[in-house]
């Protein structure tokens, strides 16, 4: 592959947030030059403290860009304002020292300040983010009774009080099945013991002081809303049912009892201008109607919530796990009510035609939950058992498999972790691939940042699963962390705060740093490079025609399908945060 020539060290791309003592500690040199280099750090005052001789990769395909590889790993002094330098060309400045500590709290902000129906208030984000309430009582009933094409849905009799929980992404949307994939990874966080740093009063949230860790504080204030969209008994509704999306202008509609379903989601009637802070929201707001997808969502999160709540708040703990059960036996009832949309706009899709992973889901929670034999027999029927992938809110058997190798039975619990080992394993082998030193050979889509960041946990589980061959996958969760904090092409920092060169104009209606409204809050990840633009993404498709995969991002207000933030990418942001900031605290598993 040929490249255009460059100048001898062009850039050196690290880590800006900087590393942790004992951990791996990688720059890539951008470079033409065919042979080793000689590369220095000098402290904050200029004294060099380290040195050593550069390794020449080669071409990285992702970035079209010849680079070498800095290794310093042996070098663990504490400090800051540290810089490397390789032939007159200096890196960012990065510290050494207990760097995820901050970032750990940081991001699990995040969910506060997504918070509807409640004030977020100056005594714990500061007056620059605080805003007022918005959306407090949220009773609402289904949108329709016909849809934008003219089929006639028939409308829901009821109400329902959803109330409470995140808004999803930069709008005031609240979705169910993507709620369901962020409050499993903050409670997955709690099971798995990262949680120490998360104790009660540790967090800046109203919670602080109940006796309660704030980070099930803070999944509970989303399972809030979630338990709110459940169907309640003897509820009969038309509903499209099996895949209908070759006929969207002419659904064929059966009447089903929807007793125990979720509904998909709640949004606005029409999409709101960027910027609409959420109390200046004066669109109507309604709900979408029930799919199996938010149904099992429900299940899943609900039956964790049993299990993790049980001896905290017993009542609580009971609510959920009957949910669940309504939930599972509901889905099963209707397995294939897929979401459709009611309305042109206002909110996003999260259509989802293959259930097969959520079921599996949802049956390994309620298995641990209870104990029963029907749970089991369920999930060691489905295809997905102890399967281990990329996952994401619509691709979910992985959640299942990580909380078997939690909670299950001995030899299921070891037949769990022996599948997340043997993924970790294939992961680490696509590092050598990449000049960047990620193992991440795949397409880079919206989102990419997550796609990092829940490869990571795969990465994190399979070093502490692994016993005396873990060590080899431990830096590569260094290794994806790194590239989002800066070692990229770009050499940018997706998340706000973290990094010379961060994110700060992130697809938000509140957070537009516009003059008039705020930047990003520290801890924000950005969804990042996505080598397919969204065509009804202008501000992408006319930045970025013929970006090279790495490079496909821009950090603008308008590029929704780059620089937008949710709930379900700054989730797995957390765990990572925990585990890394456990593991230099001496506190890791």
């Amino acid at each position: 592959m040929a490249f255009a020539a460059q100048a001898e060290v062009t850039a050196i791309q690290l880590n800006q947030t900087g590393f942790t003592a004992n951990s791996g500690k990688i720059a890539i040199v951008v470079t033409d030059r065919e042979q080793p280099i000689h590369w220095r750090i000098l402290s904050a005052n200029g004294i060099e403290v380290a040195s050593g001789q550069t390794t020449p990769f080669g071409d990285n395909a992702g970035s079209k860009q010849r680079v070498h590889q800095a290794d310093f790993s042996r070098f663990r002094a504490p400090g800051q304002g540290y810089v490397l330098t390789v032939n007159g060309t200096q890196s960012q400045p990065f510290d050494i020292g207990r760097v995820y500590e901050p970032l750990k709290y940081d991001a699990l902000a995040f969910f506060y300040h997504q918070r509807s129906g409640v004030p977020i208030e100056a005594q714990y984000v500061g007056e620059k983010w605080a805003r007022p309430i918005a959306h407090e009582k949220e009773i609402v009933t289904c949108w329709g009774p016909k849809d934008h094409r003219g089929n006639e849905w028939g409308g829901c009799p009821y109400e329902l009080d959803a109330s409470r929980g995140w808004y999803d992404a930069g709008d005031h949307g609240k979705y169910v099945v993507n709620s369901g994939i962020s409050v499993w990874t903050l409670l997955n966080i709690y099971e798995y013991g990262l949680a120490n740093g998360f104790a009660d009063g540790k967090v800046k949230i109203p919670e602080a002081g109940n006796g309660v860790n704030d980070l099930l504080d803070e999944a509970r204030f989303n399972l809030d809303f979630m338990l709110g969209m459940q169907v309640p008994d003897g509820q009969n509704l038309t509903l499209p049912l099996g895949n209908q999306r070759e006929n969207l202008t002419a659904l064929k509609f059966t009447k089903v009892d929807a007793s125990g379903m979720a509904h998909h989601k709640l949004h606005d009637e029409n999409w709101t201008a960027v910027p609409t802070p959420p109390h200046l929201d004066t669109e109507k707001r309604g709900l979408s109607y029930p799919s199996t997808a938010a149904t099992l969502n429900l299940a899943a999160t609900a039956a964790q919530c049993a299990r993790l709540f049980k001896g905290l708040d017993d009542d609580y703990a009971a609510k959920c796990l009957t949910a669940a059960r309504r939930a599972y036996e509901a889905a099963l009832r209707v397995p294939d009510a897929y979401a459709i949309d009611v309305l042109a706009g206002g909110g996003g899709g999260y259509g989802d035609y293959e259930l097969s992973d959520e079921f599996y889901w949802a049956a390994a929670e309620l298995y641990l939950t209870t104990g029963e034999e029907t749970y089991l027999e369920a999930l060691k029927a489905s295809p997905h058992y102890l399967s281990v992938a990329d996952f994401n809110w619509g691709n979910v058997p992985t959640l299942g498999t990580i909380s078997l190798a939690l909670s299950a039975p001995d030899e299921l619990k070891q037949a769990a972790r022996a599948a997340i080992v043997s993924r970790a394993r294939a992961l680490k082998a696509e590092t050598a691939t990449q000049g960047y030193a990620v193992p991440f050979d795949r397409a880079y889509r919206w989102g990419s940042t997550a796609d990092f960041m829940n490869r990571a946990i795969i990465l994190a589980l399979g070093a502490d699963f692994a016993d005396r061959h873990g060590p080899q996958y431990a830096p590569e969760v260094v290794n994806l962390t790194d590239y989002v904090l800066g070692r990229n092409p770009l050499g940018f920092s997706f998340v706000s705060g973290y990094g010379e060169k961060a994110m700060l104009h992130p697809h938000h209606r509140f957070w537009t740093n516009d003059g008039t409204l705020p930047s990003p809050p520290p801890g924000v990840i950005a969804g990042g490079a996505n080598q397919r633009p969204s065509e009804v993404d202008p501000e992408a498709l006319r930045r970025l025609e013929g970006c090279h995969v790495q490079t496909c991002y821009i950090d603008h207000v308008s590029s929704y399908s780059t620089n937008e933030v949710t709930i379900n990418w700054n989730a797995p942001l957390v765990w990572v945060a925990s585990w890394l900031d456990a593991r230099d605290a001496g506190s890791g598993r």
